[in-house]
């Protein structure tokens, strides 16, 4: 039996916990991203963890700069990167203020607001596909640097928000290898899915970046 999704916000006390505390239990939580076209929600079923100076596979493990500082931030908020020149990554801080963590959100169900989903993600060749990796996800849902910094447990109108939604069972949880990170940190079991859904992106293996000759 499915439990019927909370929709009351998740409390900054959520986000200020270690994050490989945090990172299994946002599988579930419903995320909603407020646009002048209407909402989108999306319900997470992906999501890694990046422990800051003790994760050589975090942008925090070397410090402060001005690209990660909102992970040295609050809890609860948004950080937003861009990759690959072309795409943005979404994050939710964790953790107290001061040391930075942060749960990259991999993958999720849109459950509200498809038909907007849709008209970002074209090349998407179902629903199941809208949400499906994290750079996926950010287009599907219109996120970019703008919204880098936004308060994601902040009261009233704000362009994102977490929901409590539906916590997945433990036995329904699984986690292994963070998805194409290099180096030590990419051994770390620290990537979070809910067992058998089928928004969940494939596992791949780092794959260093071929030099022009």
């Amino acid at each position: 039996m499915i439990a019927t999704p909370d929709r009351t916000p998740l409390p900054r006390k959520f986000f200020d916990r270690p994050v490989l505390e945090v990172a299994p239990d946002l599988l579930g939580r419903i995320l909603v991203r407020s646009t002048p076209d209407g909402p989108i929600a999306l319900r997470l079923t992906e999501v890694e963890a990046y422990d800051g100076p003790n994760d050589p596979g975090s942008h925090a493990y070397r410090g402060r700069t001005a690209r990660n500082d909102v992970m040295f931030g609050a809890p609860g908020h948004v950080y937003v990167y861009f990759t690959y020149g072309m795409w943005f990554c979404m994050n939710l801080v964790c953790g107290p203020e001061g040391r930075a963590s942060a749960v990259l959100l991999r993958a999720g169900e849109i459950i509200e607001g498809a038909e907007l989903a849709r008209t970002r993600r074209l090349a998407a060749r179902s629903d199941k596909e809208l949400a499906k990796g994290p750079a996926r996800l950010a287009t599907a849902l219109d996120v970019d640097r703008a919204l880098n910094g936004t308060d994601a447990c902040a009261a009233g109108d704000t362009p994102l928000r977490i929901l409590t939604g539906a916590c997945v069972p433990s036995d329904q949880v699984r986690n292994g290898p963070r998805t194409g990170v290099s180096g030590d940190g990419g051994t770390h079991p620290w990537r979070y899915w809910v067992a058998n859904d089928p928004t969940v992106s494939p596992y791949r293996a780092h794959v260093p970046r071929r030099r022009r000759s």
